[in-house]
């Protein structure tokens, strides 16, 4: 942390501490059970550890879920994206996947990560490092050049990461910088990169054109120095290379819901429903003089958020960070064999299932079990009932770990602003509910309570608010609207 004169500061509060208190009050583990290394039961599959794989993830990120090959056709690409395999690890009803199921996923929190699954599988046996051959479940797809998904398949196979690569280095790299050890003496690695960046922007422009929602959003960073010391909470903007990996991964994820659709399986389905607080958005389109439909419609929505976004560039992030928590989150629901799911409003798709991070997330194992089932022919290995049950659990559980996220969030805000009583900072309003009106100032990207001057604001509002006080063991910041911003 940053004292008044500018030292760092030690030891004032035990955030990990409050991380495992919070993590307790909330019914999840802080550790999973330990895991006996044995050798885990082979799915089989095909050999593919000559291709030329490649990860690109976080540059300390060790619980590696992907790695990416793609290669070009007549017409087409054809991009393979293997994931973890994880499910062999973590039989049904086991130590390890009772566990999974009640945490439902990874918890990332300002003082540390607690894993769903222990990290000497997540960040070694189950992670697609550099070096080792690894079992994965890898799905292909074709993709057409208008960025069309025309074939796709899932079977397990061995690979092998032959570079591991990080979004600021690959992103720095795309828009004409040094290449990054890894592609720098590799000319087959640069070719599948410059491959997989040109498919991917295809996927993404296809689905942008079907009305997908972009929001201007960056990150949440905590920027530590080299003792681990907090020196800025910052917003870390999109990069180029991430969006290489998401947009592989939503065509992964869909090709999934579409596919074990198309078997006759069921399904975890992510969703997002229409908002339910449509007309509060209409309202705040119409403040920047764009009129939308009396209905939800992803199309209207995207218009307007890009559009403004372009003629504002320097409010686009206030504008998305609005309509994001108006549209809502998403929840996982259970898909019977023949229905139409809710569908995911935010994608414009209506199917869209998890399964691209299964060392993080548990619904992605369950698709994974699903997949194997589906390739060996085998019945279902779960009723609709059964997955309905742990959709709701992995609703509950993401609702829990967010609430220790956001708690850890806010004790390290209030020790990193506990010297800044009295100041004033640009807000936005992200959220009105029956407990209290809150913000997140633009900077640093921290997000409190308003405790007066709240009356007749509403999600989306800009505001002047004041620090009035700092609670680091329980994460309060309490605010005071100071005057429009």
């Amino acid at each position: 942390m940053i004292d008044r004169d500018g030292n760092g500061i030690e030891d004032r509060v035990d955030l990990l501490r409050i991380a495992e208190e919070a993590m307790r009050a909330r019914g999840l583990l802080c550790a999973p059970p330990p895991v006996e290394l044995g050798d885990a039961p082979s799915p089989g599959g095909r050999d593919l550890t000559d291709l030329p794989w490649n990860s690109i993830d976080n540059a300390t990120s060790r619980d590696l879920d992907q790695v990416e090959y793609a290669e070009r056709h007549d017409g087409f690409t054809r991009v393979l994206v293997g994931i973890a395999e994880v499910s062999a690890f973590a039989p049904p009803g086991g130590a390890l996947d009772v566990a999974a199921a009640h945490n439902g996923a990874t918890v990332y929190t300002a003082a540390g990560v607690f894993p769903m699954i222990p990290r000497a599988l997540s960040e070694d046996r189950t992670s697609l490092l550099d070096g080792a051959p690894r079992l994965a479940m890898v799905t292909s797809l074709d993709v057409s050049d208008d960025g069309e998904v025309i074939a796709s398949e899932h079977f397990p196979a061995w690979v092998q990461n032959r570079c591991k690569l990080d979004y600021p280095s690959v992103s720095a790299w795309l828009r004409g910088g040094d290449a990054p050890p890894g592609l720098a003496e590799s000319p087959v690695m640069q070719a599948q990169i410059h491959l997989q960046d040109l498919v991917s922007s295809r996927l993404r422009a296809r689905r942008m054109a079907n009305g997908a929602l972009t929001f201007h959003t960056p990150d949440e960073e905590f920027v530590h120095d080299r003792d681990g010391n907090l020196v800025d909470i910052v917003n870390r903007a999109p990069l180029r290379a991430g969006e290489i990996v998401e947009d592989l991964m939503i065509a992964v994820n869909q090709a999934v819901a579409r596919n074990l659709a198309a078997r006759g399986y069921p399904c975890l389905l992510r969703v997002v429903p229409p908002p339910a607080r449509w007309p509060r958005i209409v309202s705040l389109a119409a403040q920047w003089g764009v009129g939308l439909p009396a209905h939800p419609s992803t199309r209207a929505l995207a218009r307007f958020v890009n559009d403004t976004a372009r003629a504002h560039p320097d409010r686009a992030e206030e504008i998305s960070l609005g309509v994001l928590k108006l549209v809502g989150r998403g929840a996982y629901v259970a898909q019977r064999p023949g229905e139409e799911g809710p569908g995911h409003f935010g994608l414009a798709v209506g199917a869209y299932a998890h399964s691209t991070a299964p060392n993080r997330r548990y619904p992605d194992v369950i698709a994974q079990r699903l997949l194997h089932a589906a390739h060996r022919g085998d019945p279902c290995p779960y009723s609709v009932e059964a997955l309905e049950a742990i959709a709701a659990r992995c609703v509950e559980a993401g609702a829990l770990a967010r609430k220790v996220e956001r708690q850890v969030a806010k004790s390290a805000a209030a020790l990193f602003l506990a010297h800044r009583v009295g100041e004033s900072f640009d807000a936005v309003v992200t959220g009105v509910t029956a407990g209290g009106t809150y913000i997140r100032l633009h900077h640093p990207a921290v997000e409190g309570r308003l405790m007066q001057g709240q009356a007749g604001l509403d999600v989306g509002d800009l505001v002047r608010a004041r620090l009035e006080g700092c609670d680091v063991a329980r994460g309060h910041l309490d605010f005071v609207a100071a005057a429009p911003a």
